[in-house]
């Protein structure tokens, strides 16, 4: 394995540990320790996967993200969000397009060696399956669709489980702000309206190849 990981995060000590752990899980991990230094080391390098923690001083996860992502040189490159801080439903909507997935801190190793392999074998079988549809003479727009829907049903799975937990949705009594439940089920629609459409791709696909 060679996959590259760029490490995100203001805390020596957990740069440190994040470190170790992937050197031994096989991946090639590079330290930063913040956004600055992180846009600074994507100017002459391009890792297979961003691991980028939210907060951050003096330039947060969010603010480092919007940097990424509006630089045509680094714009595809995979981001996996991670923090300790409960992300928001407006956070949620605003940028589940550009993140690959979301972990909570405190990190079990186990779930984000699990997400980082869900990652990269989605974005290997999404681009296998492109091919095939483009070989197969498939509209490039709809191909890029598929694409977007594989990952987009992916994160939003993900984040709405994290919206769920993290405003008690499940326990009983709990009181859940009205905005929270309407971000929740908004969420839960695009999903339903996501995988419908692709179900619709899909058989364009089956057709194609």
């Amino acid at each position: 394995m060679d996959d590259s990981i760029l490490i995100v995060d203001d805390s020596p000590y957990i740069v440190d540990g994040l470190m170790a752990l992937l050197k031994r899980k096989g991946f090639k991990p590079i330290a930063s320790h913040g956004g600055d230094e992180a846009i600074s080391i994507l100017r002459t390098v391009k890792p297979d996967l961003i691991l980028l923690d939210i907060m951050m001083e003096p330039m947060d996860g969010w603010e480092t993200l919007e940097k990424i992502k509006a630089n045509p040189e680094t714009h595809n490159l995979p981001v996996l969000m991670f923090s300790a801080k409960k992300i928001s439903p407006e956070e949620a909507q605003e940028h589940s397009l550009n993140i690959e997935d979301f972990v909570s801190k405190p990190v079990n190793p186990a779930q984000l060696l699990d997400s980082i392999k869900r990652i990269f074998e989605r974005r290997s079988n999404v681009k296998i399956e492109a091919g095939i549809a483009k070989d197969a003479g498939l509209d490039v727009s709809v191909i890029g669709e598929y694409s977007a829907l594989r990952k987009s049903i992916d994160v939003d799975k993900n984040l709405l489980a994290v919206l769920k937990n993290s405003c008690g949705l499940n326990i009983p009594g709990r009181v859940v702000p009205e905005d929270v439940l309407q971000a929740i089920t908004q969420l839960d629609e695009k999903i339903k309206g996501d995988k419908l459409r692709l179900k619709e791709i899909n058989g364009t696909f089956a057709k194609g190849f």
